[in-house]
Parts: structure tokens; sequence; C-alpha cells
């Protein structure tokens, strides 16, 4: 008879695009989530957390695949009721379309508007790579019902304290500032408006999306007929003329023209001419000219001009489009409203660069960029890159209300922004562990843990070891393995004298690398204390050491 196989063990490793966080990765990001937390309240947003699971259909064109609802989410189906096909329920992919499903389900019961945060864990089911995972936390704002671009305003504000308030130094990030209707204006006036350009739009859109990685040249081909990259592969494009090509790419090259203009602004003098003998203000179209003569009047430095000299660009290449003149104009308000709270350009700036998500937004969208420099796992420099976006979505209710309802917000990456402060070395590696009093006798843990709560309710963080205490050896290892600071010893002999022997583990790991045997010998890190002096010794310590 042949003998049943064994149930095969099951491998202790994380699923594939998951990973374990320990002690101080936790404490970081709970630390985090709590500053930004107190950032919205103070702004006036009310705290939510809808459920980590939704519908499909609540999902809607959130996923990344409608057809196939298990592609791109973690999604399965509800067991049949009798005739009734069970429901096909997801782990959510985001906090913005809960959001809608919770706002269309309560609205009676919400003020109007209704401002809410929420953060936390988010699940998509796409191919995992180095630093991207399929669970990451998110922490969002939102502001529904507030048809005005104040809203949007707001955000960026409030987004730019939050990076302060975590650790992000001013000069170390920008908040860049676009509008979706300022690129639809471009595009109506190369003349790919209309539903028969949907096509042409959507290669343009992609095209535009590329400029980092591809160049202006990059853009250009694949505006136009194509582009074969360096294996020969070939790209069709979007097969636009000549003229329409150059009307994008005044678009495209927008930040390459303001840098020229506020260059020349840098140097103008009032006797200047340009090389054909024009007035300097003559190389400006009719919009910029009154910003640039205005500006010079008024003595305001270059480097403040650039959001009014960047909406001025803007206006002029959307010149014969409404709407696109309406994405300057709201942009140009957002400039006015921010400037009035203290935030300029070197905070939050107009950049007709950001693209993002320009399929989903309907009107202003930013993105929070941190501009220092890193290096790569191949040890090159780069910019640590965006940590946090958003923008207006005016369409996001309507799936289930059948009514427009403006909306805009914004997601913070917790988890990139905890890197680029490790970057920037403003993290500790290590948190400061317990205090660890150890068992010296067994039959006195009485005694030890009335000492433990003892440090406890004077707000010192401590525990009795509670393994074997018969290797004292072992309880040091333990001590040194938590990162405790202080060790409080009490046999016997100590227990008759009154006294409690502290240990000082900073000041020994210090001695162990730094000190000859002298001076270890004048620098006891070991010494004993009245024991009604436990609190006092143990918080010099800490207090010496934080």
């Amino acid at each position: 008879m042949a003998k049943p196989k064994k149930t095969p063990r099951p491998k202790a490793q994380t699923p594939k695009g998951f990973r374990d966080y320990f002690g101080t990765e936790v404490t970081h990001r709970a630390e985090m989530l709590n500053k930004i937390a107190a950032v919205y309240h103070r702004y006036g947003f009310d705290a939510l957390e809808s459920s980590g699971v939704e519908t499909v259909e609540a999902l809607g064109k959130f996923l990344p695949d409608v057809d196939r609802p298990n592609e791109g989410v973690f999604a399965w189906q509800e067991d049949a009721e009798g005739d009734k096909p069970g429901d096909w329920l997801a782990l959510r992919y985001d906090l913005t379309a809960p959001l809608a499903r919770v706002y269309s389900q309560h609205r009676n019961d919400l003020p109007m508007p209704y401002r809410r945060y929420a953060m936390g864990p988010v699940w998509r089911n796409e191919k995992p790579g180095p630093g991207r995972f399929r669970q990451f936390y998110q922490c969002d704002a939102d502001t529904v019902g507030a048809p005005s671009v104040a809203a949007d305003a707001e955000i960026c504000a409030m987004l730019a304290d939050c990076l302060e308030e975590v650790g992000i130094a001013r000069g170390d990030y920008v908040v860049r500032v676009n509008n979706r209707k300022v690129l639809n204006g471009v595009l109506e006036v190369a003349g790919l408006a209309g539903d028969d350009k949907e096509a042409e739009r959507g290669i343009v859109l992609r095209a535009i999306d590329k400029l980092d990685r591809l160049g202006p040249d990059g853009v250009r081909a694949l505006l136009g007929e194509g582009r074969k990259d360096d294996s020969g592969d070939f790209t069709k494009g979007a097969g636009l003329g000549e003229a329409q090509v150059d009307t994008v790419m005044r678009f495209v090259g927008a930040n390459e023209t303001i840098e020229s203009r506020i260059r020349l602004l840098g140097s103008y003098d009032m006797t200047d001419n340009d090389a054909e003998g024009r007035p300097f203000l003559r190389k400006f179209r009719d919009h910029a000219q009154e910003v640039a003569m205005n500006s010079i009047n008024e003595g305001v430095a270059p480097s403040e001009l650039r959001n009014k000299l960047t909406i001025s660009y803007l206006r002029e290449i959307v010149e014969g489009s409404a709407v696109g003149l309406e994405g300057a104009n709201e942009l140009g308000e957002i400039a006015d409203l921010l400037n009035a709270q203290g935030y300029h350009s070197d905070r939050i700036v107009v950049d007709p660069s950001v693209v993002r998500g320009l399929g989903y937004y309907t009107g202003p969208v930013f993105e929070a960029e941190l501009t220092f420099e890193i290096k790569d796992e191949k040890g090159r420099a780069r910019n640590f890159g965006s940590v946090a976006g958003g923008g207006r979505y005016d369409d996001l209710v309507k799936r289930f209300t059948g009514q427009e309802v403006p909306a805009t917000g914004v997601s913070i990456g917790v988890d990139r922004l905890l890197a680029a402060l490790a970057a920037k070395g403003r993290l500790e590696a290590e948190a400061t562990g317990p205090v660890v009093v150890t068992v010296m006798d067994r039959d006195r843990m009485a005694d030890y843990q009335a000492m433990v709560a003892e440090l406890r309710q004077a707000g010192i963080r401590a525990e009795v070891y509670l393994g074997n205490p018969k290797n004292f050896g072992n309880q040091m290892k333990y001590a040194d393995k938590r990162q405790s600071p202080v060790v409080v010893i009490e046999g016997g002999d100590e227990k008759d004298r009154g006294v409690v022997q502290i240990k000082d583990m900073v000041l020994g790991a210090q001695l162990a690398q730094e000190a000859s045997h002298d001076e270890w010998k004048e620098r006891p890190n070991q010494y004993e204390v009245p024991r009604a002096d436990l609190i006092k010794a143990v918080r010099d310590i800490l207090d010496r050491t934080s």
C-alpha cells in the first residue's frame, strides 16, 4: 500500500508585488500621515474612511480594462443567489472612485460643497517593478461641489504646506499647474476639434506625454508621419500637417519660450532695441507687452514674473479658441489667488508641460515635483520627480446621479515622500527602542513589572524581558537587538541596598567604537543609582540621546 503523500509546507514568502513593513517604517509612515492629516484638518477638510472593497460597477471607468473586470484590480465574483448572478467586487483601485460613490449615496446628508480627506492602502493588480508595489498608501483631499477655481488654488496651497510640514524644504519642491482647457484650445486651433478627430487627438496627447523621454524632435515626429526608434521599430504618428504640428509644438515648447522672455526682461534697458532696430518689447506678442511693461514700471523682479508671462503666452497660442482662453484665464485667476496668499512662482508655478491624466481631468491639473537630485541604482544623478498630483474632474459624480457635479482634489504618494526624506537623510535610520528591565530573579517578576509600570506611567517606553532569564547574556543581546537606549538591572543585592544598576547602551556603543581602555574606565556606561531616582536617571539618558 502506497504511503500517503505529505502535504507540502507553505512557503514563507510575501506574494509577488507586496512587502512587509517593520517597526521604524510603520512609525515613519504614521508620523507622516498624522502631519498631512493635520494640514488637511487645518484647511477645514473632514476625515472619511470608506470601504476597502467596492463593486466593479462603482469603479467604472477607473478600471484599467472595463471588459475584463479582473484585469488591473483584485476582483472576485460573489456566489450566485438563485437565478441572480453574484456581484463582481474589487479591492479599491484608488481613493477617488470610492469618494464618488460615497458622495452620491449620502449627498442628502452631506454639506455642499463636501470637503473630505482620506488615507489608506489601495491595491492594483499590475506588473510590479523596482519600487512599484501592488499595495501602497495614498493620502487624498478633495472638494466636491465647488465650481470656482478658488477650490483648485486652495488645493495647490495646501499641497505646498503639506510638503513643508513633512520636512521637504522650500526650494526642494515645486507645485506645477496647468489646465486641460488650454490644451483643448491648442487642439482646436490646430484643427483637431470634433468627434471625427478623436483618434488623432489621442495620438497627440500620448506624443506630448513623451516629451521628457523623446525630446521635442521625437514629439514632432509623432505628430507627423511617425517615428522610428533606435531598434528600428516604427510608431505611426498623428499625420498632422506642418502648420498643425507647429501649433502643437508652440505649446510643447512653451517653457523654453517663457525662459527666453524672462532672460530678455532680466537684461532689459529702456534704450535697448533688437537686432532689427525695433524696441525691445516688440519681441513680445500683444498679450505679453502689457504684462512686461507694467512689470517693468512696477519694478517687479523678473523671477516673479514667470506665472504672468506664462499665462500671457498661453493666451497667444490659444487665440481664436474660447475654451482655450477660458483655461488660460482660469490659470490667471489661480495665480492671482495664490499670489495674494504669499504662494509665488518659487513654490507654485504655471507650467504648460504638466499633462498628467489629461484624458481624465476636465480643468486645472497640478503636480508636486521634488527638484533635488538623488543617485539611481547605477549611481547616476537624477531628479527625484513627482510625489503628488491631482486636478479638476467634473464628470466623476455624474456617473451615479446623472447630474454634473464639480470636483477637484489631490493625491499624495506617501511611500514616495518617505523615500525622498530618506534620500535627503531626514529620517532616522533606526528608531529608539524601549528601556529593557532585566530579570535577575524569576520569583520577583512582580517587582520588575512594578518597575516597568512606573516607567510607563512617567511616559517612558519600557518593557520587562519575557524570555528565558536563565542566561543574562541573552537578555543583553535582546536589548541590543531592540535598540534599547537603557537597560535596568536589579538583583537581590541591589534590592537589599535600595539601588538599581543603569546601563547606558548608547554610550556603551560609542565607547566600544571610539574610546581607548583608559577613556572607557573614566566614562563607565554602567552605574548604580538609588531606586527612588530610577525615573530621573533614565530620563537624563533619553534626553541626552534624543
